[in-house]
């Protein structure tokens, strides 16, 4: 659906147009993937019934999708109005690359993170789950059940990631409808990823770095953008999709060793 989209776009509006939404398609649907990542480690982590793991995600998703819009037109007027913010958002992605170098392996343990601490602090849980429901009585109160705190955990996760991802793509494009279609798009393929993520998201030992030179490139062409130095949006199609096909193979090529 992605790529017919894409196509009838460049039908309609010329290949530029067509070429910006598959680099911020491309861009979003691997910061998805490191979405999917966290999801993966909450779920493990609240120990999570499989069969209530779908409930949970669309959940995740739909968090998602109001998210990063409510950003996309925030970004958008903020960007229409003061040209300067592009540094800031440059800085958000070095920062955000930097970060996913710095981290030599994703913490399974969450009991020290801050967003499930705040959670649980501030949400009274039960110990068990009851069955599919968000809320149940013990001892004649009302309280919330792991699958609750387990939506909740993810829907300020959702927030997070948006932080990352619309900058990101506003480093590829300024068109408010290609930002928001290739956003959608690639969240909406995450519930098709999920199965393919848990199961092989630790053999996939390359695709953090890869994410994390993307953000980078995407953040050193927002920089020189401001200063009148333009990288065309085909360069940085074929670096986002290089940079990603490279952390595939080589994850692959280890795997294969």
């Amino acid at each position: 659906m992605s790529v017919a989209f894409g196509v009838a776009l460049g039908f309609k509006d010329g290949v530029d147009k067509a070429s910006e939404f598959f680099a911020g398609y491309l861009l979003e649907q691997s910061l998805s993937v490191d979405n999917l990542f966290v999801f993966v480690l909450i779920f493990k982590y609240f120990k999570v019934p499989l069969m209530y793991q779908n409930r949970v995600l669309s959940y995740g998703i739909a968090g998602a999708i109001f998210f990063r819009l409510s950003l996309i037109l925030l970004g958008t007027a903020t960007l229409q109005r003061f040209e300067v913010v592009n540094l800031l958002l440059a800085a958000i992605l070095l920062y955000s690359a930097f970060k996913l170098f710095a981290e030599e392996e994703e913490d399974s343990d969450l009991s020290d993170n801050f967003i499930v601490k705040t959670c649980q602090k501030f949400i009274p849980v039960t110990s068990n789950y009851d069955g599919n429901r968000f809320l149940t009585i013990q001892d004649g109160a009302w309280k919330a059940t792991p699958l609750l705190l387990t939506i909740a955990v993810i829907e300020l996760s959702d927030i997070a990631f948006a932080v990352d991802s619309i900058p990101a793509v506003f480093g590829v494009t300024r068109d408010p409808f290609i930002v928001s279609t290739s956003n959608l798009f690639a969240i909406l393929g995450l519930r098709s990823l999920y199965s393919l993520i848990s199961e092989s998201m630790a053999e996939l030992d390359y695709l953090q770095p890869a994410i994390a030179v993307v953000l980078s490139f995407i953040g050193f062409k927002m920089i020189l953008d401001f200063f009148g130095y333009h990288v065309s949006t085909e360069v940085s199609l074929g670096f986002v999709a290089t940079s990603l096909s490279a952390g595939v193979l080589l994850s692959l090529l280890k795997k294969t060793e």
